[in-house]
């Protein structure tokens, strides 16, 4: 498979987005929620502070590390976005509105800053 530059910037921004769409978004708890909870802890300071427990063991476990960590959840929605790209019309769609909606991001944070 011959990839194009611009094509390249398009999977990386569209990975960027699927990504922490299936580990961050708000919009995607119900997906997490069965192999991921979050406990509160009071720090030394008083602070109340969030954890992040993954649920149960085996497949179950496994798929909450998914859910939980960037660097794996990077690889698996890579993944799904190459193979939806060399089999599923249309896939140029999707990535389109990811890598725009990435983008948007990056710069929202960056003028945020």
């Amino acid at each position: 498979m011959e990839i194009t530059w611009m094509e390249l910037l398009l999977f990386v921004l569209a990975s960027f987005r699927l990504t922490r769409l299936f580990v961050d978004d708000t919009i995607t708890e119900w997906l997490r929620a069965p192999f991921l909870s979050y406990k509160e802890h009071e720090n030394e300071d008083g602070i109340v502070e969030l954890h992040l427990e993954i649920k149960g063991s085996g497949l179950r476990a496994f798929i909450g590390e998914i859910l939980s960590c960037h660097w794996c959840m990077g690889i698996w929605s890579t993944g799904l976005l190459l193979a939806a790209w060399e089999w599923v019309p249309y896939t140029e769609w999707l990535l389109l509105l990811l890598a725009i909606s990435g983008a948007s991001a990056i710069i929202r944070v960056y003028l945020d800053i």
